[in-house]
C-alpha cells in the first residue's frame, strides 16, 4: 500500500504540473484570440481576460487526455531513469501491479471531470456565450428548452424580444404555434403577437396567421388589435447562431442531460447528438484509463535498452490514434452510422483490451 500511495503521489504531482503548464498557454492563447476577436468594439483588458477565464475550462476538459499521456509518460520516464522500476521487480512485485495506482488515479480524475468538471464547463461556457454576444450587438441570443416548448431571447437596439414556440421543426428553421412578447429598450412590454407558425429568414422572421396586440398604456389592446396574412419581424439571429445556442451537448450539465433530452425530443428535436455526447462522458473515466495502460505498455521499460524517444513517440502517437478514432466514432454515432452505444463505449474498451495485450506480452513475453 505504501508503495502503491507512493507511485500514486508522484503520478498526481506530474499532472498537475503539466496541466498548470499547459493552463498557462492555454490562457495566453485565448488572451490573444480574444484580444483579436472584439479589437474592432470597445471592450476592455479586464472584459477580455474574464472572457478568457470562462473559456479556458472547456479547452482544459478536451485535453484531459493529452495531460494523460504525458503524465504517464513523465511518471514512467523518470521511475525507469532513478532504477525505481528494476527495483521494485526485483523485489518480486510485477509490472501490472505497479500501474495499479496510476490507473486507479485516472479513473479518479475521470470521474471528478465527468461529475464536476463537465458541469463547471456548462456554467462557464453559457455565461461566454452571454457576455461575448452581449460585447458584440449590445443583447444577448438565447435558446432553451422547457417542459412548455421551446423559449428563444433575441435583442437589438430595439430591446429584447422573448420567442415561445410549441415545438419546432428538425433544424429549428420554423417555429410553431409561436408567441413574441416585444420589450422597449428600458421598459416593459410593448407588443405581443401570436403565430401559426414563424419561418426564420435573412433579416426576420415571416410569421404565417399573426395576430398582434400594441401594449402601450392606455391603449386597449384587443381593441387596437391587427392581423395579418404574412408579418416580418426583424432579427438578428441566424440559423447557425441558433443551432450553435441549442446544438452544443457541453452547455448541458451532464446532471440534466436526461431531462434535457427527453424535453428535446418532445420540442421537434433530435437528440441523437446528445445521446451520444451523454454516453461518451459517461465513458470517459474508461477512455482515460486506457490512455494510461497504453502509454505504460511503451515507457515502462529500463532506459538501458534505450530507444526511449521513440517508445515516447509511438506512445504519443498510439494516443492520438486512439483520440482520433473515439472522436470518428462519436461522428458516426452522431450521423446514426452506428449505435449510440458502440459508439461510446467501444473505443475506450478497445484501448484498454490494446494496452493490456501489450502489456501482458512485454511482462509474459
Amino acid at each position: 500500500m505504501i508503495l502503491h500511495l507512493y507511485f500514486a503521489r508522484r503520478f498526481a504531482m506530474g499532472l498537475l504540473l503539466i496541466a498548470t503548464v499547459l493552463t498557462a498557454l492555454i490562457v495566453l492563447v485565448d488572451l490573444i484570440d480574444q484580444t483579436r476577436r472584439f479589437s474592432d468594439l470597445s471592450v476592455s483588458f479586464g472584459q477580455r481576460l474574464g472572457l478568457t477565464f470562462l473559456n479556458a475550462p472547456e479547452t482544459i476538459n478536451q485535453i484531459l487526455p493529452l495531460i494523460m499521456i504525458l503524465g504517464t509518460v513523465s511518471l514512467f520516464i523518470s521511475l525507469a531513469r532513478s532504477s525505481e522500476l528494476v527495483v521494485m521487480r526485483a523485489a518480486g512485485r510485477s509490472a501490472m501491479r505497479a500501474l495499479v495506482a496510476p490507473v486507479t488515479v485516472a479513473l479518479l480524475l475521470g470521474l471528478f471531470a465527468t461529475s464536476t468538471l463537465g458541469p463547471l464547463v456548462a456554467a462557464t461556457l453559457k455565461r461566454y456565450a452571454t457576455l461575448s454576444e452581449t460585447y458584440r450587438s449590445g443583447g444577448a441570443s438565447d435558446l432553451s428548452i422547457s417542459e412548455n416548448g421551446l423559449w428563444l431571447r433575441q435583442g437589438g437596439a430595439q430591446g429584447q424580444t422573448v420567442i415561445r414556440a410549441s415545438r419546432s421543426n428538425a433544424d429549428a428553421s420554423v417555429l410553431y404555434d409561436v408567441t413574441f412578447v416585444a420589450y422597449a429598450p428600458q421598459g416593459g412590454p410593448v407588443r405581443r403577437i401570436e403565430a401559426a407558425s414563424a419561418a426564420l429568414q435573412p433579416g426576420g422572421w415571416s410569421l404565417r396567421q399573426a395576430k398582434v396586440w400594441p401594449l402601450t398604456t392606455g391603449l386597449n389592446p384587443e381593441a387596437n388589435a391587427a392581423t395579418h396574412d404574412i408579418l416580418v419581424v426583424p432579427s438578428t439571429l441566424t440559423l447557425d447562431r441558433i443551432r450553435e445556442s441549442l446544438g452544443t451537448p457541453a452547455n448541458v450539465s451532464i446532471w440534466d442531460m436526461p431531462q434535457f433530452i427527453t424535453q428535446l425530443e418532445q420540442a421537434g428535436f433530435s437528440a441523437r447528438r446528445h445521446h451520444v455526447w451523454f454516453q461518451s462522458e459517461l465513458a470517459r473515466p474508461v477512455f482515460l484509463m486506457g490512455m494510461v495502460l497504453v502509454t505504460a505498455a511503451f515507457t515502462m521499460r529500463h532506459t538501458r535498452f534505450g530507444g526511449t524517444g521513440m517508445a515516447v513517440l509511438a506512445a504519443v502517437l498510439l494516443g492520438f490514434g486512439l483520440y482520433f478514432i473515439r472522436s470518428f466514432a462519436q461522428i458516426l454515432g452522431e450521423n446514426g452510422q452506428i449505435p449510440i452505444m458502440l459508439a461510446a463505449w467501444a473505443p475506450p474498451v478497445a484501448s484498454i483490451l490494446l494496452a493490456l495485450g501489450l502489456l501482458l506480452q512485454a511482462e509474459d513475453g
